[in-house]
């Protein structure tokens, strides 16, 4: 027999938003929250796609907008 060790996995989120103070509220105002501003729509969407495909991110579903793209997590710690 083993002994499995199950480590919680810290979860990463991404999202775009035209008001990140809302969702930064929303979300517990997380200590490792990062922004940055868009100027396109095109440019917004390319980012979030990379974030979630190359790097594991799990995009949040409860934002509106693309001025500002997000990034935190649920640091388990």
């Amino acid at each position: 027999m083993f002994e499995l060790n199950l480590i919680p996995q810290k979860m990463k989120y991404v999202g775009l938003t035209n008001n990140p103070d809302v969702i930064k509220r929303k979300h517990g105002q997380p200590m490792d929250w990062w922004q940055r501003v868009f100027a396109s729509e095109l440019e917004a969407n390319k980012w979030l796609k990379v974030l979630i495909k190359m790097y594991g991110y799990k995009e949040v579903n409860d934002q509106r907008g693309w001025k500002y793209g997000y990034t935190f997590s649920n640091n388990p710690n």
